[in-house]
């Protein structure tokens, strides 16, 4: 192991000057996909590029500005990929609250992370810029989804198996009169569903879902129709697979905007060690198409390399 850290090290840091070495960087990817014990070996032991902070070894901002001249998107991939995942998640949160980055991405990081990690990443948001998610979220968005946010982000849930049915069912109805009686831009704000949406468990959360079809002949995100932020909630926490497959498909448009097309990076590395055969499962049953085609007939070069290494390929 020590031999594969040693040779990471050195194609990071660019052969003693003569460039970055790309295909090292992607057989480790390769290698070391669903092994993130030794990312983080790799980071304690990497001390140009990262430092001890809190609970997590923290990526070097000067490191990363110096590869900004030897790679682009691939640069972005591999720095992402050995990065500690509560720094990143707490990096791109500070990116949509900061640079204007779509607001999805916190809710993809509050809603499909376990418990456990959604705290690791509000942790290290508050070590790395020494105020807490919650309070800058509060402060920095201004829509009306701001409280449901707060509540998204400030969350713990219950993770366990157990489902009390006729909770799921009663809360089905909370949320069916809630969508009936709303008025215009109004039903984000409604504190029911706010409370049913940043507090149950996501296995209650889709049980009342299952209600919730059962009891008004449609499903919730057919109900929810325009009020974007809910609809991308109940997607994110009813079935991750489909809603980053969806993500995935809009990241191949090449009228997509850059924020969209970013996101196939973004969701490549974040669910390399969650739920990416899942995802790849869903993505050809919706699509008609296998992912690693699809990312070999959109992408190019090491980039493309390093896509396909993190998908098993």
């Amino acid at each position: 192991m020590a031999d594969e850290h040693h040779a990471l090290t050195r194609a990071f840091s660019g052969l003693g000057g003569l460039g970055v070495d790309e295909p090292m960087l992607v057989s480790m990817v390769a290698k070391w996909r669903k092994q993130p014990e030794k990312r983080s070996e790799f980071r304690r032991n990497f001390p140009g590029f990262f430092t001890k902070n809190g609970s997590i070894e923290k990526c070097e901002d000067e490191f990363v500005r110096r590869l900004k001249t030897e790679f682009s998107r691939f640069k972005n991939t591999m720095v992402l990929w050995a990065m500690h995942p509560w720094e990143r998640d707490a990096r791109w949160a500070h990116h949509v609250l900061h640079k204007s980055h779509p607001f999805t991405i916190i809710l993809e990081v509050a809603c499909t992370r376990s418990s456990e990690d959604l705290l690791g990443a509000r942790k290290a948001y508050q070590t790395l810029f020494h105020h807490s998610l919650e309070e800058d979220v509060a402060y920095h968005v201004k829509e009306n989804y701001s409280k449901l946010l707060v509540g998204l982000v400030s969350a713990y849930r219950y993770e366990g198996p157990i489902v009390n049915e006729e909770i799921a069912k009663a809360e089905a109805k909370v949320l069916g009169e809630a969508i009936k009686s709303a008025g215009s831009g109004k039903l984000v704000e409604n504190d029911e569903v706010i409370r049913i949406l940043s507090t149950r468990s996501k296995l209650h959360l889709r049980a009342t879902f299952k209600y919730y079809k059962g009891i008004y002949g449609k499903s919730i995100e057919e109900d929810l129709g325009n009020e974007l932020c809910l609809l991308e909630t109940a997607k994110c926490l009813d079935s991750p697979p489909k809603y980053f497959s969806q993500v995935i498909d809009e990241a191949f448009n090449v009228r997509a905007e850059k924020a969209t097309k970013l996101a196939l990076t973004r969701v490549i590395v974040s669910r390399a060690d969650a739920d990416m055969d899942e995802i790849k499962e869903v993505y050809e049953k919706q699509y008609g198409a296998k992912l690693e085609d699809m990312i070999a007939k959109n992408t190019h070069g090491y980039y493309k390399d390093a896509l396909l290494s993190l998908l098993g390929q």
